[in-house]
């Protein structure tokens, strides 16, 4: 779940519209408490993108 799919108790608004101090006030936490991409995750991805590189370069000889 992200934090666009958050219901604000105060308002019944979604919190990422911010539509009353608890919403604007809870975005503002959620934007700056974001944890970046773990280091797990970087790695699986530079992997696919190495996987895909070495299968295109057999598929083009």
């Amino acid at each position: 779940m992200g934090s666009e799919d958050l219901v604000c108790a105060c308002c019944s608004g979604l919190v990422i519209e911010g539509r009353c101090p608890t919403c604007r006030a809870s975005r503002e936490y959620l934007r700056r408490n974001s944890t970046p991409p773990s280091p797990q995750l970087l790695l699986a991805i530079l992997v696919i993108v190495m996987v895909l590189a070495a299968l295109a370069v057999r598929h083009a000889t």
